[in-house]
């Protein structure tokens, strides 16, 4: 089996437009989250979010690609841009033929439907682009990204709700470690910020009018955010020959179903996840120091989480770190998971804890380290993502610092 690294990364989100900000950002805490910018927010009761500001479209892509391009392709080709342009690589030829790409995306288009739906129920339109659906479909973002980069091998969209990231990658994951291909282009992408998408979300009763306190007893719901994580996986030998700067080690993963409740969280299917993951990266509970957790803010994720954190590390749950950087980015859904694989980055070669910020007071059905509104540094060698969706579907990533 084939070792698998990472060797580049892209990213846009409420906190940055590309990696380094991002990473800044997060080292000094900074939240992302405030009021949301759109048509008809208004008539919304959840009025904040992780939203992208200071972008504007058309200083990224022309009048053509626009027509083609809802929100979430558009963030997914600037963040592939960037991860591909770190990496150095060119695909041509047999590199080409054999690479791919797999993306986590839950919502697709969901701006192209917002206005479409507009356009024919408010305003009475009776002809839409002949566009929407090419614009709109889940793998839109996974297409436009082969089509630029002539990415010819296997190529596709996984859709697991919250965790959608995290099951691309883990498919990327292994198709390289397989052996199939050398090199698989990664991550997510979401972008449900439109007045059809948050009017939806409030129906579930869990979002929050203030804020994303995860871990804190005083938190009241989660908040959603917005962006595009995107990465470079390879295969290490390949990464070696080409003298590639390479940025952590994806050791193992894995997947579970609760098959038990379609929204509330199951501690046993989490655990399971969390111990598969180790399994399959051999890697020992005491080993790991950092935990990006899924922590989404709601009084039954958060409680739950910790629970099954504390079942799989026993004793050592006391001296790990746990942190949730939806308190400053926001929740991007079927992209979250991507965008937070960037703290584990961060931990693992820099060496620097992003915080759980907006933490006021101690839960003790949460009672772990949850880095606490101000980063820390310190010395990680292995690092997971952990990601529960809708659905009871459960995927965790494991990373080791590479050396």
């Amino acid at each position: 089996m084939k070792r698998v690294v990472i060797t580049g990364a892209g990213t846009i989100n409420a906190l940055g437009q590309n990696v380094p900000d991002t990473l800044e950002a997060m080292r000094e805490g900074r939240c992302g989250i405030g009021p949301l910018e759109f048509q008809d927010v208004e008539r919304l009761a959840i009025r904040i979010g992780g939203q992208v500001k200071g972008y504007e479209p058309t200083d990224r892509f022309n009048r053509q690609q626009l027509s083609l391009y809802d929100r979430f392709t558009q963030f997914t080709l600037i963040a592939a841009r960037e991860a591909i342009g770190q990496s150095g690589l060119e695909f041509s030829g047999e590199l080409a033929a054999r690479s791919g790409v797999v993306l986590g995306n839950s919502g697709g288009g969901m701006t192209t439907l917002d206005e479409n739906y507009r356009s024919v129920y408010e305003d009475g339109k009776n002809r839409v682009h002949p566009f929407v659906v090419p614009k709109l479909m889940n793998n839109a973002a996974a297409s436009h990204l082969s089509m630029e980069f002539n990415l010819k091998g296997p190529s596709f969209t996984v859709s697991t709700a919250c965790a959608s990231s995290n099951h691309a990658m883990a498919q990327a994951f292994q198709m390289v470690h397989g052996g199939l291909t050398p090199v698989m282009i990664t991550g997510g992408s979401e972008s449900m910020l439109c007045f059809g998408g948050v009017k939806a979300w409030e129906g579930l009763r869990v979002m929050s009018k203030d804020g994303c306190r995860p871990f804190s007893a005083n938190r009241n719901g989660m908040v959603q955010g917005e962006g595009a994580g995107i990465f470079v996986f390879e295969e290490l030998d390949h990464a070696k020959r080409r003298g590639a700067v390479i940025m952590a080690e994806v050791a193992g993963f894995a997947m579970s179903s609760d098959a038990a409740d379609i929204v509330m969280p199951s501690k046993n299917g989490a655990a399971r996840a969390i111990t598969g993951a180790l399994q399959d990266a051999r890697i020992a509970p005491a080993e790991v120091g950092y935990i990006n957790a899924h922590g989404t803010g709601t009084a039954a994720n958060d409680k739950t989480e910790s629970a099954a954190v504390a079942d799989v590390f026993e004793a050592h749950a006391d001296r790990l770190m746990i942190s949730s950087t939806k308190s400053m980015h926001g929740h991007l859904i079927g992209g979250t998971g991507a965008v937070e694989l960037l703290a584990c980055i961060m931990a693992l070669r820099d060496g620097v804890v992003a915080p759980t910020i907006g933490y006021e007071e101690p839960d003790p059905e949460c009672a772990l380290d949850v880095v606490p509104n101000e980063a820390r540094e310190a010395d990680v060698q292995v690092a997971l993502s952990n990601a529960f969706a809708f659905g009871g579907l459960n995927a965790v990533l494991a990373l080791r610092r590479f050396a």
